[in-house]
């Protein structure tokens, strides 16, 4: 029973299976470079409040120290008799330093220290986040750029509905990823809370300097409320929250782009390095690295409500439910890292098929609002011109007609109203020109929009190397 953190009032050692059972090791060792910085800060305030000798305190940051080194080059490995990280470091610390590493522990409990913990690691996954976001961001407004003359038709219920810029529809990406970044730097806000010094639930009679931790930590604040720090996990509910968003939006654009590398649409052609084959059909190149980005959406959004439910029941303070939040935060995070990744790398190497995307633009009922709105112009009232226009394509369709193939004349059979100017109006390049409303798919627009999120991106960018 020495082994254990808590094993004081216990004669005997646990069943086997239950040591099993309830070690956390596998999972939470990688959590052992924010548990020693931790620790460090931790063990200096209580060599500074002269809680235990500086001599002591000096010796176990110098100890930490050496073990932190070590975890960084690779060469501390879990320990799998350990029951959990705090406790296999505390033992390598006293292997280390000997006795006074039991020091360290003092005005602490595990319940604390793992909160602190992982509020440590969520800090820094935001951080890789965002930077991720970044990356993804720029390589969409680049292939925007390079295809920004692209006119391809816009899409809704599947059916083919409007003109518009390539470089438009991609930057609908780029703004739901900036959602995801505030999403992200809101919920680094609540990340930004010291809850060591809160002990097991009640706090300490010892006189602990929590704003010194905080400092050395980098914490803006500290948990104003023992009971609330160490069981609280909404940050990392709200981590999870926005991954969920972000892992939705991945798994949109990548099935459109899924669509748009098929023979039926063929707007894109996917880099072989980003394909795979099929065992048995020789001519197959799937689209197997974008399947599984939007597969991934399911056990983000999973790992969410996981984390949820563990909490919906759990009475104050802490409760070793809680040991689950670990497995579905890791999970998220690396999912989502890996998918903002590779997505990245692949959106670059996409390469524009020019000819396909201007053949899918032959059916020009695609300009059949353009018509609708030369009419609203004249005067005529939109639920009319609507109408009056959609029995305009039928009719083509009917005959198997283009509306280009209309003569001005058969085009006032449906309404006096139309003249000469609609002759011009089903060319779907004009189509994309004639709009003018800021947000929309005009190449002013796009530009614009474009130069905008250039500026952005760099001055983010250079923020994020200082």
């Amino acid at each position: 029973m020495a082994k254990k953190l808590w094993g004081g009032r216990f004669t005997t050692g646990t069943d086997p299976l239950v040591e099993q059972f309830t070690s956390s090791i596998a999972v939470d060792f990688r959590l052992a470079t924010y548990d020693m910085l931790g620790s460090i800060a931790h063990a200096k305030m209580l060599g500074k409040c002269r809680i235990i000798p500086s001599t002591a305190s000096a010796r176990i940051v110098a100890g930490l120290t050496r073990l932190l080194r070590e975890v960084e080059r690779g060469r501390l490995k879990p320990d799998a008799s350990a029951e959990d990280v705090h406790t296999q470091i505390e033992s390598a610390l006293a292997k280390s330093i000997g006795p006074v590493a039991g020091m360290l522990h003092t005005a602490r409990s595990r319940n604390d220290q793992v909160a602190l913990d992982i509020r440590l690691y969520c800090r820094d996954a935001v951080q890789r986040l965002r930077g991720l976001i970044r990356s993804l961001q720029a390589a969409w407004v680049d292939v925007a750029a390079a295809n920004i003359d692209v006119v391809i038709p816009g899409y809704t219920h599947l059916q083919r509905a409007q003109p518009i810029l390539f470089a438009h529809h991609v930057l609908a990406y780029v703004e739901m990823l900036a959602r995801d970044d505030e999403r992200l730097r809101d919920a680094a806000t609540r990340i930004d809370v010291l809850p060591l010094g809160s002990g097991a639930l009640a706090g300490t009679s010892l006189p602990i300097d929590r704003a010194y931790v905080a400092k050395l930590l980098g914490f803006s604040r500290v948990a104003d409320n023992s009971l609330d720090a160490v069981s609280d996990r909404d940050f990392a509910i709200e981590l999870l929250a926005a991954l969920a968003l972000i892992a939705m939006h991945l798994s949109r654009f990548a099935e459109d782009a899924i669509l748009w590398a098929t023979e039926e649409f063929g707007i894109v052609a996917l880099d072989e390095r980003f394909a795979t084959g099929s065992s048995l059909m020789p001519q197959k190149k799937n689209p197997d690295v974008l399947e599984l980005i939007r597969g991934q959406a399911g056990p983000i959004s999973g790992d969410l409500v996981a984390l949820l439910m563990v909490l919906k029941g759990l009475p104050l303070a802490y409760n070793r439910d809680l040991q689950w939040d670990k497995p579905v935060l890791f999970d998220a995070v690396d999912r989502t890292e890996a998918s903002l990744a590779v997505l990245a790398k692949m959106v670059r190497s996409l390469r524009i098929r020019r000819d396909r995307a201007a053949r899918l633009l032959e059916h020009d009922a695609l300009c059949a609002t353009d018509l609708a709105e030369h009419l609203v112009r004249r005067g005529v009232a939109f639920r009319e011109a609507h109408g009056v226009v959609g029995r305009l394509v039928l009719d083509a369709e009917r005959s198997s007609r283009s509306l280009r193939d209309y003569t001005l004349t058969q085009l006032q059979q449906f309404s006096p109203r139309f003249d000469r100017e609609a002759l011009s109006l089903t060319n779907p390049r004009k189509s994309v020109e004639r709009k003018v409303s800021v947000g929309g798919t005009g190449p002013r627009q796009v530009a614009a929009a474009l130069r905008r999120w250039q500026r952005r991106l760099t001055t983010s960018s250079s923020h994020s190397t200082r």
